[in-house]
């Protein structure tokens, strides 16, 4: 399921950091964060773009312009994965990211009603149960690392 994959990317991302960081001393633990949360956004924004059709199944037939709404928010997501590595930046990207996981929240919620065959919203609404808890955890996540003021 895709949503364990984006919770291990998260993870893994971030304890091999962390393994680096103990040898070496060279990573904070916010950046490693910011780092973990940016591996999760280009990897998310890849399937924009290699899954375009099944992504844009996941909006309602009445909305237009559905596959560049994919296309364009891959791309936002790829911005996200960038700015985040931008230190200036990582804040105000945090911000963004936060937003932005809220509102296409919908998407998921429709999804997983209608069955969609894309990263397990074909389980129907049972598929929430997870996801919810995932997008919570990205909320979170970027909250703490890039939101949050040290």
């Amino acid at each position: 399921m895709i949503a364990l994959v984006i919770l291990g990317i998260l993870l893994g991302t971030f304890l091999v950091l962390s393994a680096i960081d103990r040898v070496w001393h060279v990573i904070p633990v916010k950046r490693r964060g910011q780092i973990s949360l940016a591996a999760v956004f280009a990897f998310t924004a890849i399937g924009h773009f290699l899954l375009t059709g099944k992504m844009a199944a996941m909006l309602p037939d009445w909305v237009p312009l559905r596959t560049a709404i994919v296309y364009a928010t891959g791309a936002l997501e790829f911005a996200g994965a960038m700015g985040l590595l931008i230190p200036r930046l990582s804040r105000a990207t945090g911000i963004c990211l936060v937003a932005f996981l809220i509102l296409v929240f919908p998407a998921n919620v429709y999804a997983a009603l209608h069955h969609v065959d894309i990263g397990g919203h074909a389980a129907g609404p049972a598929y929430l149960l997870i996801r919810l808890p995932l997008q919570l955890i990205l909320i979170a996540w970027a909250w703490w690392f890039s939101v949050r003021r040290s």
